[in-house]
């Protein structure tokens, strides 16, 4: 296994975590399953604007760290056996 390989699969094992933490942060919308577990009860307990829009770009910047650690090791997988 090439170190290139093992790093990339621990970034992806790190932020599929964290992405998981930070999708579950986020305030509901509506009633949909955050409602079942008391999403809109806390809504007086929400976060601020600006902590809710900072939230936002962690969540879309780790998405995207995320999605390119998973196209790097596709990559590395298909041209490994060349």
């Amino acid at each position: 296994m090439d170190i290139l390989e093992f790093v990339l699969q621990v970034v992806l094992g790190i932020t599929s975590l964290l992405l998981t933490l930070l999708i579950l942060l986020h305030k509901g919308r509506g009633g949909g399953l955050s409602d079942m577990f008391g999403g809109g009860m806390s809504s007086a307990m929400g976060s601020s604007g600006l902590a809710e829009r900072n939230l936002n770009r962690f969540t879309v910047v780790l998405a995207l760290v995320w999605f390119l650690s998973i196209v790097a090791l596709g990559l590395i997988t298909k041209f490994q056996g060349l």
